[in-house]
């Protein structure tokens, strides 16, 4: 019921979203699809998955665009020898916002924000007393971000990117690549 109540409430704000933003002078400028290698504090390198929207105004400063983002990744391990599994995931909920700098072909920006991180832990270590023990907790940081941008054709980017999220114990460098349609 809970799970349902929340699909339909995002259904329902990115229906609402485009209406809201045109009357406002706020233009939803593209999305971008993103593919990332994560290196979390303490932990080793694993794969991740993001999309994001870029959101400009032109009553502010040209080049400056917001992004709501949604970030996710998962790392699960198995030591067969003595029977232990593992998984961590972290979703994330970020807005940032970036500086693009005008330039012919490469187009490098930097930017910071916020966000909130649905960090989970799980252990399966039967030989070592834990079943199946969980661990979930929400913190909250900051980010910041610098890439380049490279046009691929009017409507299509491919860019590069670095992200750094830092939270408390759970700090994550994101070596980020995507491809960015613009509207």
């Amino acid at each position: 019921m809970r799970r349902g109540f929340k699909l339909l409430t995002i259904l329902l704000s990115l229906i609402a979203l485009p209406a809201a933003a045109h009357a406002g002078g706020i233009l939803i400028s593209g999305v971008d699809g993103i593919s990332s290698t994560v290196l979390q504090q303490h932990q080793s390198s694993f794969s991740g998955l993001a999309l994001r929207a870029r959101v400009r105004s032109n009553r502010l400063i040209q080049g400056l665009e917001f992004m709501p983002t949604i970030e996710w990744w998962r790392a699960s391990n198995n030591v067969e020898p003595f029977g232990i599994e593992t998984t961590r995931k972290d979703a994330t909920l970020s807005m940032d916002a970036r500086y693009v700098f005008k330039r012919e072909g490469a187009r490098p920006y930097l930017g910071a924000g916020f966000g909130t991180h649905f960090i989970s832990s799980r252990v399966n270590a039967p030989t070592l007393g834990l079943n199946n023990a969980t661990n979930s907790l929400i913190k909250g940081g900051v980010s910041a971000l610098g890439g380049v941008s490279f046009g691929i054709t009017s409507k299509i980017d491919n860019f590069l990117e670095v992200k750094y999220h830092h939270i408390p114990e759970y700090s994550q460098v994101k070596f980020n690549w995507g491809l960015a349609y613009s509207f």
